[in-house]
């Protein structure tokens, strides 16, 4: 029975997931992404920066998985970033970044790019790679400067990629998008569906294997 490992302290991701019919294990991989987007350079191609962040992430998070789950599992590691004006913008983490943010992108639209990375993993060892990034074209609204400072005080947007989310409060300021809508949240299910078929997993099994209760 092959266990899900999701290597991501994302809500989104894991919400994704188990309304897919799949609760997850999770396992928080601690990549220091700056480092790894510094190594890159400034001339990486979007998709290739964050398929290199999820590859991290999943391989940490192989490296620390307890032995019987390590036995049979598949590691799926993810990084979202909004691609706007030829910048990446990952979570703002301020309220004051996040209110430039949205100055930037208001009535304009964006690319938010996610990395997938799934690491097959059988007795301990990774039998299987498979990496993919999508990309969900956004189109924001404009929000009036009273509801862009509450969503900003809310707190939402400051740990969130492009700081907006499509499945929360943000949701009221994205006008339209143009691709998977759960890549937009962190985790693209036709990729996933993919990358898993690659790997050799079957989603039959795995809602077998990992029922939400």
């Amino acid at each position: 029975m092959t266990r899900v490992v999701l290597g991501s302290a994302s809500s989104g991701r894991l919400r994704v997931l188990r309304n897919a019919g799949i609760d997850p294990l999770v396992v928080v991989s601690g990549v220091d992404e700056d480092a790894i987007v510094a190594n890159l350079g400034a001339y990486a191609e979007p998709g290739d920066v964050v398929t290199a962040l999820a590859q991290a992430k999943a391989a940490a998070v192989h490296t620390v998985l307890d032995p019987a789950v390590a036995s049979d599992c598949v590691v799926i590691g993810c990084d979202s970033m909004l691609y706007l004006d030829g910048e990446l913008h990952g979570k703002p983490g301020t309220a004051e970044q996040a209110a430039l943010q949205w100055d930037s992108m208001a009535g304009r639209i964006g690319l938010l790019y996610t990395g997938h990375c799934l690491i097959r993993v059988l007795r301990g060892a990774a039998a299987h790679t498979a990496t993919q990034a999508e990309v969900t074209r956004v189109r924001f609204a404009t929000p009036t400067a009273a509801d862009l400072a509450a969503y900003v005080a809310s707190g939402e947007p400051l740990g969130v990629a492009g700081a907006f989310t499509l499945d929360g409060l943000g949701g009221w300021f994205v006008d339209g998008i143009e691709g998977d809508p759960s890549n937009v949240v962190g985790l693209g299910l036709s990729v996933t569906r993919r990358l898993l078929s690659d790997v050799g997993l079957p989603i039959g099994d795995l809602w077998a294997a990992n029922p939400v209760r």
